[in-house]
């Protein structure tokens, strides 16, 4: 009920290698640094990674000063600590976590990915995971042949997701980035699902994230507990369309249908499930089909994305 009040009152809304001496947790300080230069070489290469002093110092003495080499050996070392990580704490419930959505031209995403604490949830660095994730799925579903004539649809579960290259130069996987997380945070974490729409002319896809929080370096990525698509058929483009997509979509999370129907379906019974014969989440004395009916556009499909969801409605897609 929380999340229908809400909702009804939001209408705004890697190169080269170095051999690997002894774990990086345990380096200790040597007598490497003796010039103004390398002390240079060791803060560029603090602020590039973001890794400790100590760590740091430890990668340019084993690659002899190279930055690019002791950058790559850094990634190297967190990604193997990561992994020990994950299998000691694979198991744990991950019911916490963000849903990212990322639209690109004619195509859009729809990400989940999953922690054990709403405190890591609002980390920085997990959220950094999250749109690792979203860009790869971008970049897997630009790679499809387009429809010409009608919109395409599809869905990764975990397994396929993790596999999936990471970056737009497709070095390693985003389960590597999903280790690196884990190593960095602490926590289990689980890549969950994502879901994929590409449209042609004549189509549009409808969006809205509930509890909405915008990725801070990619503007155009969106976070948030719940998310929606919705791909709708037009006659025309029309000014009000990015506004009538977002409604639809708060209708989709706030109703959790679990299909669309069609106009000529009854309100009440068996039909609450199905979209356009509910009552409109923002005003509920007409059914979504009546208040879609005279915008010019239909309504052909949906997903819906809530974070931690299990059962049915978490494996259906």
């Amino acid at each position: 009920m929380l999340l229908l009040r809400s909702l009804r009152h939001c209408l705004v809304a890697r190169t080269g290698s170095c051999p690997s001496p002894q774990p990086w947790h345990t380096f200790h300080a040597g007598h490497w640094l003796s010039s103004a230069s390398r002390k240079d070489l060791l803060m560029k290469l603090r602020r590039k990674t973001g890794y400790s002093f100590v760590n740091c110092k430890k990668a340019l003495e084993t690659c002899g000063g190279d930055l690019r080499q002791a950058e790559s050996w850094l990634h190297e070392q967190a990604q193997k600590e990561g992994w020990g990580k994950a299998a000691k704490l694979h198991g744990r419930k991950t019911k916490e976590g963000l849903i990212g959505l990322l639209q690109e031209g004619n195509s859009t995403v729809l990400v989940e990915v999953n922690c054990e604490t709403d405190f890591v949830a609002r980390n920085l660095k997990f959220q950094q995971l999250v749109q690792q994730v979203a860009l790869g799925t971008m970049l897997h579903c630009q790679s499809l042949k387009d429809q010409l004539s009608t919109y395409s649809k599809g869905f990764l579960n975990s397994s396929e997701l993790s596999e999936l290259p990471f970056g737009p130069e497709r070095k390693g996987s985003l389960k590597d980035q999903l280790a690196l997380a884990i190593g960095k945070l602490g926590e289990n974490m689980t890549l969950k699902r994502a879901a994929w729409v590409k449209v042609p002319n004549g189509f549009y896809v409808g969006s809205y994230v509930h509890g909405t929080m915008h990725s801070p370096s990619l503007h155009n990525l969106v976070l948030g507990k719940y998310g929606a698509l919705v791909i709708c058929e037009i006659s025309e483009w029309k000014a009000n369309l990015e506004e009538l997509g977002r409604r639809l979509g708060q209708h989709v999370v706030g109703m959790a249908p679990l299909s669309v129907g069609s106009l000529d379906d009854e309100p009440g019974g068996e039909t609450e499930t199905k979209m356009l014969s509910q009552p409109y989440l923002l005003d509920p004395s007409i059914t979504l089909g009546q208040y879609v009916q005279p915008q010019g556009v239909s309504v052909v499909d949906f997903v819906r994305f809530e974070c931690g969801e299990e059962g049915e409605a978490a494996e259906a897609e």
